[in-house]
């Protein structure tokens, strides 16, 4: 997934379900000045090993569920193509996260989806994506299950 990235950031809080925590991977200056720029920041934190301790939960305990997310991600993803919604890399994901945008032919404008899937399927999706901020970002993670999954479906294409 990273192949050819001299560095990544990996985000504990979103799909593994750590409360808060992220990691930072890379050669050895590059951290050493990563560090410095987050001291500058007001990084630099007490009691940073509780914070700490509820990563190394998260990368202990749900690492393994991961493809769960990614298969729930699959599926919305594949529902939304077969319907029509466009999607960038023809509705091809490798992650928890996809985009999609709304068909011509909607009966909803990008404005009204995120507050009719709250309000109406308990569903929270972000928009504002690419020129033009036709695209939404959807992400699944563990407090998705497959029953959130068919809101997420139901409400988007209906």
């Amino acid at each position: 997934l990273i192949a050819g990235a001299d560095s990544a950031s990996i985000c504990l809080s979103k799909a593994l379900g750590a409360p808060m925590g992220s990691l930072l991977v890379g050669e050895t200056e590059f951290i050493r000045l990563a560090r410095r720029a987050r001291k500058r920041l007001g990084g630099g934190m007490r009691q940073a090993g509780v914070m700490a301790s509820m990563g190394m939960y998260a990368l202990t305990n749900h690492v393994e569920r991961l493809a769960e997310d990614h298969a729930r991600a699959e599926r919305i993803a594949a529902e939304l193509h077969n319907a029509g919604f466009p999607m960038p890399r023809d509705g091809k994901v490798d992650t928890n996260i996809l985009f999609f945008a709304l068909p011509e032919n909607s009966k909803v404008t990008k404005e009204e989806l995120p507050k009719l899937l709250l309000d109406k399927y308990n569903v929270l999706i972000a928009g504002g994506y690419s020129k033009g901020g036709r695209l939404f970002r959807l992400v699944t993670h563990m407090d998705v299950d497959d029953d959130g999954v068919d809101a997420a479906i139901n409400g988007i294409i209906s």
